[in-house]
């Protein structure tokens, strides 16, 4: 279709003159219409189409009840009036130039579809000096209209005059002002609401700046001063393995052991470092934590810092799909359960039980009564509250008490399923509210002098009263029109 309106647009000869030059025109306004109606969505049209019907139902069926003078015009009137409905849209000006014939016409019940077309016509319409010139060429030729079919009757030619300027001013001028306010209001609220997104993705950038300030800074403090401090722990732990090696080799694997703790702490320090820096703080990636390996690895580790008997119980099935946070939880949970042991029941035997249950993954740490009481320091809890927090981040349930026998329980259920919540594109700020180009019959950007929410509900509160003595003048003449 588009390269037969190419080739219709490069034919040679005069423009405007002729039939096939007419034709011509014809063909092509055809074809922009039927690509216009194609690239609108399917629900507008039907909307469209709807009111259409109902402004055609609306100046057809009161001819059934009440016959005109002249039915056949009366009819043509109906059904111009609803081409001028769905025109109102793509052809904003040829819809306000074909409404004025509707007022000198024999169809009253139309002249309640004219205010309509005029008022969203006109909104379409920019600038707005340009609508009220196009309405004022409407009114001249109304007052034409009505002198050249007076001409046979100068009788009533003063009468109809009077008749038809009431009727342009109820029905064209005032459904232009409102239309024209509207217009404006328009833009204003497209410009409010962009400014709006604005502020709030500036907001957004502002918050998440300050916060990766704040942890950066976080993250250099604990740098300075644990990075130091496991650094000479790594390196009085080696130093101590080789004098162990040699005057006191029973030691020799309880050194090893704490020299290699020392190592893995500030290879998480590490991790956590990254972390802070570099990305969200729900974000943890590094070794692949909570699987049945890591586990493993953290119950041996217990056993070999001279605990008491520890059993691993893991009956998590391999169909079940467990998170990258979930996973690390559970890491988190054993690893405290176990340090907790360490600290306050030494050589107590421990049980340990991972299994999946209800939809989700439940994790037990449970220890009895040591077998030689010794002298607990006590502590402050923050290891468990911290637990706590992040898995009720994640919906999960967490608890620890003391149990009848003496014993002690960390006990936490986890959802199998726990992804990371997705963060949307975030703009740069530098990207400012794009608005279209202007071009003609575009409205022109809008200072911010203008941009209240005063004038906004104003232009619309004010074209809602405008319209007011439109309506009430259909109503008389319709009425009018019924009882007579």
């Amino acid at each position: 279709m588009s390269q037969v309106t190419e080739e219709e647009r490069q034919l040679p000869g005069p423009r405007g003159r002729g039939p096939s030059d007419a034709a011509r025109r014809l063909r092509r306004e055809a074809a922009e219409i039927r690509a216009a109606v194609r690239a609108v969505p399917r629900r507008t049209v039907v909307a469209e189409s709807l009111v259409c019907a109902l402004a055609a139902a609306f100046g057809l069926i009161p001819l059934l009840l009440i016959p005109p003078d002249r039915p056949v015009l009366a009819v043509l009137e109906a059904l111009w009036a609803a081409l001028l409905v769905a025109a109102r849209r793509g052809r904003p000006v040829a819809a306000v130039l074909g409404a004025f014939p509707l007022l000198a016409g024999a169809n009253v019940w139309v002249l309640a579809v004219v205010p309509l077309i005029v008022l969203s016509a006109t909104r379409r319409i920019a600038p707005p000096r340009r609508a009220w010139r196009i309405v004022g060429l409407a009114c001249a030729a109304l007052g034409g209209l009505t002198v050249a079919v007076g001409l046979f009757r100068w009788e009533t030619l003063p009468m109809m005059l009077a008749e038809n300027a009431v009727s342009a001013v109820l029905l064209l001028l005032l459904p232009t002002l409102a239309g024209t306010m509207l217009g404006r209001r328009r833009p204003l609220v497209d410009l409010l609401r962009e400014r709006n997104a604005y502020l709030e993705q500036t907001r957004t950038l502002t918050a998440a700046a300050a916060r990766m300030e704040e942890r950066t800074r976080i993250a250099r403090e604990m740098h300075d001063l644990l990075g130091h401090r496991l650094s000479l722990i790594s390196v009085h732990a080696g130093a101590l393995e080789l004098a162990a090696a040699r005057q006191a080799p029973p030691l020799a694997g309880q050194v090893e052991l704490l020299r290699t703790t020392a190592g893995t702490a500030m290879e998480e320090l590490r991790e956590i470092l990254g972390v802070l820096r570099h990305a969200d703080l729900s974000d943890e990636t590094g070794v692949d934590r909570g699987t049945y390996e890591d586990i493993t690895a953290l119950v041996t580790q217990s056993r070999q810092t001279g605990g008491g008997p520890v059993e691993l119980v893991w009956s998590v099935p391999d169909t079940v799909e467990v998170g990258p946070r979930v996973r690390q939880a559970i890491h988190r949970v054993v690893r405290e359960g176990l340090t907790n042991v360490l600290k306050h029941a030494s050589g107590a035997p421990v049980l340990v039980e991972v299994k999946g249950a209800d939809a989700g993954i439940e994790v037990h740490v449970t220890n009895g009564v040591p077998r030689v009481p010794g002298d607990s320091q006590g502590g402050t809890s923050s290891g468990l509250a911290g637990l706590q927090e992040r898995i009720s981040l994640l919906g999960g349930t967490f608890g620890a008490g003391a149990l009848p026998d003496g014993g002690f329980r960390v006990t936490a259920w986890l959802p199998s399923q726990q992804s990371l919540p997705s963060q949307p594109p975030q703009p740069s700020l530098l990207s400012q509210p794009s608005h279209a180009t202007n071009g003609p019959g575009s409205n022109s950007p809008l200072s911010a002098q203008t941009l209240t929410w005063p004038r906004v509900l104003g232009a619309g509160c004010t074209a809602v009263l405008v319209v007011l003595p439109t309506a009430g003048f259909l109503i008389v003449l319709l009425v009018m029109a019924a009882l007579g």
